[in-house]
């Protein structure tokens, strides 16, 4: 039996046994009939879904929900496997030849075989090791970021619904006060009581209260849409939403006491400072690996003329032209961009939160002012009701009246949907009422980072 023919039977169980730890695949098919939920029913919820939904419920709906969410979680999936991957060394590599004697004065077959291990790989491992733990961590800040802007486009969406229909309302009746004006000016007409001069002014105001109610209708239509978007229903299903706001008050001296820690607490921010550390690492690799590509291992030979030997082998390249400075520099100036990032997305948040808490005192100060013109119209509109059912004031004063009071209830329905937006931005914008976020150090990444 030749050598070959002996060592044939090890090497078949090496590559049975490196097959037997391979990954197989398996198809898994698009959902091609992918569609939206036709009932709250079939969404995921902990718990029983009251009659009516609150802002809160309509973003824990969002959350467990969302379809945009559902996808952007699996990004964790996609940074977890590139940490295993940043932690795994390269194989070893393993060469052999074999050759039998045809001719000559040899008496044996010759073989050689060698086994080496690359060096520099181990050099840069902790440094790609870290990086792409900072990278993940990253990843989960950003998903983390992404879960605040839902729950801020739920609550805000679900608000702008609640209110929109208080302001719906109020267009319906200044619709119809204005219709009912022009019946009664129709019949005028018809009696002879009343000229086309008289009539042609109510038809215009008429027309664009009408006009005014039909076009903030399918602003809400398109609202609805929204929110079942939002919550994976079919635009078809429509929710019924409480039409009272808890809407927590801001305090001002809390928010502006979170900003100098904001960085350590927003995710976004987070996200950055991660994906800088991560950065860090890789410059860090990038001065690593001017160390030359050497590899070591053994060496085992045997010649025809049956002389065997064994000793070490080292493969190296020699660092003569090209040093890694590419890389540095490539890498160097990466992190001093993402430096310069991070202190531009800083200020801005910063900046825009300030702007913000100003426009809620100036938003405040306007919604009181109004409230109190309402309040002087309100007995006005009462009186001139029944003075105009007792024949005391002609129907025009009576209509142009109650039409003003509606106008300014709709002014302040719309401020106060202004201030409630204003406060669900900041809101996200400090976290307020947001699941927790928290700047990871770096001892933690690097506990975590170890296989």
């Amino acid at each position: 039996m030749s050598s070959f023919q002996r060592c044939l039977p090890p090497l078949l169980f090496c590559a049975l046994f490196a097959l037997a730890g391979c990954a197989t695949y398996s198809a898994r098919p698009l959902d091609l009939a992918a569609s939206g939920k036709t009932s709250l029913a079939e969404l995921r919820h902990d718990g029983t879904l009251p009659a009516r939904l609150a802002p809160d419920d309509v973003v824990r709906l969002a959350l467990d929900n969302n379809p945009d969410l559902v996808a952007v979680r699996a990004q964790h999936g996609i940074a977890e496997a590139q940490v295993r991957t940043a932690g795994i060394l390269p194989n070893p590599v393993f060469s052999g030849s074999y050759a039998n004697v045809l001719s000559g004065p040899g008496t044996v077959a010759a073989l050689a075989a060698s086994l080496t291990q690359d060096l520099k790989s181990i050099v840069t491992l902790s440094s790609k090791r870290h990086a792409a733990q900072a990278a993940a961590q990253s990843v989960d800040a950003t998903v983390l970021w992404q879960e605040w802007q839902t729950i801020s486009k739920a609550r805000l969406a679900a608000i702008d619904l609640i209110e929109g229909d208080k302001q719906l309302a109020l267009l319906r009746d200044n619709a119809a006060l204005w219709q009912e004006r022009v019946r009664r000016n129709r019949r005028a007409l018809e009696q002879g009581d009343a000229t086309l001069a008289t009539l042609a002014p109510d038809l215009a105001a008429g027309s664009d209260a009408q006009k005014q109610h039909d076009d903030f209708e399918r602003a809400q239509q398109t609202r609805r849409r929204d929110l079942n978007l939002l919550l994976g229903l079919d635009p078809k299903v429509k929710l019924d939403l409480a039409d009272d706001l808890q809407l927590p008050p801001l305090d001002v001296a809390a928010i502006r006491a979170q900003l100098p820690d904001l960085a350590n607490r927003r995710p976004d921010l987070i996200a950055l400072q991660l994906g800088y550390r991560a950065q860090e690492e890789k410059v860090r690799g990038a001065v690593l690996a001017q160390f030359p590509l050497f590899s070591l291992g053994a060496t085992y030979g045997r010649d025809t003329s049956n002389v065997k030997t064994l000793g070490p082998q080292v493969t190296m390249d020699l660092p003569v032209f090209d040093r890694n400075q590419g890389n540095i520099a490539q890498e160097r100036a990466t992190r001093e961009q993402l430096h310069a990032e991070f202190r531009a997305r800083l200020i801005a948040a910063k900046s825009e939160v300030e702007a913000m808490l100003a426009d809620q005192v100036l938003l405040q100060k306007q919604l009181e002012a109004k409230h109190a013109l309402l309040a002087q119209m309100e007995p006005m509109a009462t009186h001139v009701q029944s003075a105009f059912h007792q024949g005391d004031i002609d129907e025009r004063s009576y209509v142009d009246l109650v039409a003003s009071r509606n106008a300014k209830q709709q002014e302040i329905l719309a401020l106060q949907l202004v201030l409630h937006e204003q406060q669900i931005a900041i809101a996200t914008l400090v976290g307020a009422g947001m699941p927790h976020a928290e700047m990871p150090d770096a001892q933690t990444i690097t506990k975590q980072g170890q296989p």
